[in-house]
C-alpha cells in the first residue's frame, strides 16, 4: 500500500482527498501547514507528496526545497496559483507535477497514478539470497522464519539494491533516519550487528554484510 503525504490549510480539501484516496486503497497521512509537512515527510517516509503551496507558516515553494535538500519523494502540487511563473518556481525547486484548484478528483487520482508510475524504479528489486536465506522483499519475507524489523528491512534492502557496492554511512543514516541523524553512527552498528546475527552463519565473520570502516557498509551476494 503506497502512502501518501496531503499537505494542505483548508480542512474541506483534506478531507475530501482523504476520504478518496483512501477508498483507492492509500494510506493518508495530513500535514495543515509546512512545519507539521517536514516533520511528517521525515517520520512518516510517504511514497508522495501532494502540497499546496499558500500555506500559512512556510511557503510551499520553500517546503519543496526542504524535502529535496534530502529526500526524492514524488510531489505533486496542488494549489489555486495558476500563473505560469509560480508553476515554474514549483517545477524548478524540484516538484514533479502541478495541479490547479478547483480540481477534478479523477484529473488528481490520474496524476498520482501517474507521477508514481514515472517515478518508480523499473528494476524493482524483489527478492535475493543471503548465505543460505532466500529474502523476499516483495512479501516481507525471509525463509527459515527469520524476522525482520521495519527498518532491518529498510537498510537491507538499500544495501541489497546496490550488490558489492560501497553504501556511505551517511547515505543509510539519511534514507533511513533522516537528515537530523547523520551523526548516529551507532545506529548503523547496532541494526547491522542485528541483521547479522539473524542472516550471517558466522556474524564475528560475515561473508554479505560487509563493514568498510569509516565508510560505511557492502552487500555481498
Amino acid at each position: 500500500m503506497s502512502k501518501i503525504l496531503v499537505v494542505d490549510d483548508e480542512p474541506q480539501i483534506l478531507r475530501a482527498l482523504r476520504i478518496n484516496l483512501v477508498a483507492r486503497q492509500y494510506e493518508v497521512v495530513l500535514a495543515t501547514d509546512g512545519t507539521e509537512a517536514l516533520r511528517q515527510a521525515q517520520q512518516a517516509r510517504p511514497d508522495l507528496v501532494i502540497l499546496d503551496l499558500g500555506l500559512p507558516d512556510i511557503e510551499g515553494v520553500e517546503v519543496i526545497r526542504k524535502l529535496r535538500s534530502w529526500s526524492p519523494v514524488p510531489i505533486l502540487v496542488l494549489s489555486g496559483r495558476a500563473g505560469s511563473r509560480d508553476k515554474v518556481e514549483a517545477l524548478d525547486a524540484g516538484a514533479d507535477d502541478y495541479v490547479t484548484k478547483p480540481f477534478s478528483i479523477d484529473e488528481l487520482l490520474a496524476r498520482v497514478r501517474a507521477v508514481t508510475r514515472r517515478l518508480a524504479p523499473g528494476d524493482d528489486l524483489q527478492a535475493v539470497q543471503v548465505g543460505r536465506f532466500a529474502v523476499d522483499f516483495a512479501a516481507r519475507t525471509v525463509s527459515g522464519g527469520v524476522r525482520l524489523t521495519k527498518t532491518e528491512w529498510e537498510l537491507l534492502e538499500l544495501l541489497a539494491r546496490n550488490p558489492g557496492k560501497l553504501v556511505s554511512q551517511r547515505q543509510l543514516l539519511q534514507d533511513v533516519w533522516g537528515p537530523t541523524y547523520l551523526k548516529q553512527t551507532q545506529y548503523l552498528r547496532q541494526y547491522m550487528t542485528q541483521l547479522r546475527h539473524k542472516l550471517e552463519d558466522d556474524p564475528a565473520q560475515p561473508r554479505h554484510l560487509i563493514t568498510e570502516p569509516g565508510m560505511g557498509y557492502r552487500f555481498q551476494p
